[in-house]
């Protein structure tokens, strides 16, 4: 039964593919995995801001680890509650938002991630982890499973957003932009003209990790991006009109240059709401009836320098979203025919 769960999840992310024994690859055997070294020529040149690109939110939370301490993200309320065993057991319930590991959340056709990193209470070797109400993996580990993926795919391009940090003093933000300089080394993209970056122009340079970092530490490397060159709006809300609407807005407010864009295409519970579903979870209570709303939306928009560029999602393998984010790119081709006529 559970191989063939993972069969049919395969089957939505698009990923199970045969090559071609000619070693090229008909439209039908394309998989997500390389959808970016797939795309048509005349998309290659065009700026990244521009192209339609799936993104997962709090990406690292496939895991969570119920036998940790609570997180510094949460309350000191939350703190003493949780010295409860069933606490931690309902936490991680709501602390979860995906299903797929990186590895399999990248070979779905994901290229943003939505980090948040702490140290833990008690470490003395300055380990830091991806964090979420309770504490993930090692963002060591998580770093080494993304790097072994773009190795095996040179022309797949990626966003790491570290937007959140907890705990974390200089010493720790060293040795977190030390990990990333040892886990990604030449694949790493320095900060420049957001215009200028294309897959052509990335290719050639052989980067394919932009690293996002949203502390004034970034100053001290060129390849740390400032935060607020990929501003991503948060609805906070659990109303599915009115998300859609805000997303709606932020979008018709873009900068048309000098910046990426995130569109939050997520649902955010409220106390209450945490309350009335506390066994069912995130997924149960609030993704599951939602999300076919949500990737309705996503269908009807286009991507371009005041369209879509990154849309995150929560339980990205629920539905064809990375498919559906993808596809919107052909409405770029379609222009370009139009222009060439």
């Amino acid at each position: 039964m559970l191989a063939v769960r993972k069969a049919r999840r395969k089957l939505r992310m698009g990923t199970i593919c045969s090559p071609n024994p000619s070693g090229t690859k008909t439209s039908s055997e394309v998989c997500n995995a390389d959808w970016m070294a797939s795309l048509p020529p005349h998309l290659h040149n065009l700026p990244i801001s521009n192209l339609a690109i799936p993104g997962s939110h709090d990406s690292f939370s496939y895991w969570v680890d119920e036998k940790s301490p609570v997180g510094p993200d949460q309350t000191l309320a939350i703190k003493r509650l949780a010295r409860i065993s069933l606490v931690k057991k309902l936490m991680k319930k709501w602390s979860v938002t995906q299903n797929l590991t990186f590895r399999e959340q990248l070979e779905a056709g994901i290229r943003y991630f939505d980090l948040r990193v702490s140290s833990k209470p008690g470490d003395a070797d300055q380990e830091i982890y991806f964090i979420h109400g309770l504490f993930g993996i090692k963002v060591w580990d998580g770093l080494m499973e993304i790097d072994s993926f773009l190795t095996q795919h040179p022309q797949e391009i990626i966003f790491l957003d570290f937007n959140h940090f907890y705990a974390m003093d200089e010493s720790h933000h060293k040795c977190l932009v030390l990990r990333i300089q040892e886990a990604f080394g030449n694949k790493l993209c320095s900060a420049c003209s957001v215009e200028s970056l294309t897959l052509r122009t990335l290719w050639e340079k052989k980067c394919q990790v932009l690293i996002f970092y949203h502390c004034p530490f970034y100053k001290q490397y060129p390849f740390l991006w400032p935060g607020k060159k990929i501003p991503a709006p948060w609805a906070n809300t659990t109303s599915v009109h009115k998300l859609i609407l805000f997303l709606e807005t932020t979008l018709s407010e873009r900068v048309p240059r000098g910046s990426f864009h995130v569109s939050q295409a997520i649902l955010t519970p409220r106390v209450k709401t945490i309350a009335r579903g506390l066994v069912g979870g995130l997924k149960n209570t609030l993704v599951h009836r939602n999300l076919p709303a949500i990737l309705d939306w996503v269908k009807t928009q286009k991507p371009g320098a005041m369209g879509v560029n990154i849309i995150t999602s929560d339980f990205v393998d629920l539905v064809d979203f990375a498919a559906t984010v993808i596809k919107l790119n052909d409405l770029l081709q379609e222009d370009t025919a139009l222009a060439k006529c």
